[in-house]
């Protein structure tokens, strides 16, 4: 663990949440009347990670530093971006599942942050709740997922 700041590691956190959120408001925007009970959900998720951006945010401290767009290149966030493309007119069970595969993105983006030990001090607390947050998101998809198959 480090006390210096890590604007590189906590913007891919912010970058990651702002695909996250542009993810579910592309299946929001496409979802249909069978599956309206998703939106409820996924407007909840896609607001939990503006909140996440905007505390990360503030753990950056410099304005100048913080990431506020999407990701264009890197490698933790291509799975929000397949997904966003492959969301719109599934059925249920492949919308949830496209949902999860990106919840893994996420998922995995914060456990290789916290054990990657380059976060800040003041960082470990918020990311470690975020991440609490983000694996209850996935599991919760992960149970609808598994009840669509069934």
């Amino acid at each position: 663990m480090t006390n210096s700041p890590n604007p590189g590691l906590i913007n891919d956190l912010i970058e990651i949440n702002n695909d996250r959120v542009d993810g579910f408001e592309k299946v929001l925007a496409d979802i249909d009347d069978q599956n309206v009970d998703l939106k409820a959900l996924f407007q909840k998720f896609a607001t939990q990670s503006r909140k996440n951006g905007q505390e990360l945010a503030a753990l950056v401290g410099d304005p100048t530093e913080v990431e506020t767009g999407n990701s264009v290149s890197g490698t933790l966030h291509r799975a929000w971006i397949d997904v966003k493309a492959l969301f719109g007119g599934s059925d249920r069970a492949s919308i949830l599942s496209e949902a999860e595969r990106g919840e893994d993105a996420i998922k995995k983006a914060y456990k290789d942050a916290l054990a990657g030990g380059e976060l800040p001090l003041s960082a470990i607390e918020t990311v470690a709740k975020q991440a609490q947050e983000i694996n209850a998101a996935h599991d919760a998809i992960k149970a609808l997922r598994d009840a669509a198959k069934a």
